[in-house]
C-alpha cells in the first residue's frame, strides 16, 4: 500500500490520499486526474486497466484503487 501511495502522490501531489475517502464523489479528483492516475498505475504495475474498471468507485479512495490493482494482477 505504501508503494501505491507513493505512485499516487507522484501523479497528483495536491491530493490528500491518506484521508480523503470520496475522491471522485466529492470532486477532489476529476476525469483528467483519473487519467493521470491510470497512466502512473499502468506504468508502475505493468497492468492494463480495462474500460469496465474505469468506474468512479474504483478511484474514490486509495483502498479502492489498491483493490482494483490486486484484482487486475490476479487475472
Amino acid at each position: 500500500m505504501e508503494e501505491l501511495l507513493n505512485v499516487l502522490k507522484r501523479a497528483l501531489p495536491k491530493v490528500d490520499w491518506e484521508t480523503d475517502m470520496a475522491l471522485v464523489d466529492d470532486g477532489v479528483i476529476d476525469s483528467v486526474d483519473v487519467v493521470s492516475v491510470i497512466s502512473e498505475i499502468t506504468d508502475e504495475y505493468d497492468i492494463e486497466i480495462p474500460s469496465e474498471e474505469m468506474e468512479p468507485e474504483n478511484f474514490n479512495s486509495v483502498e479502492a484503487i489498491y483493490e482494483m490493482i490486486q484484482r487486475l494482477k490476479e487475472d
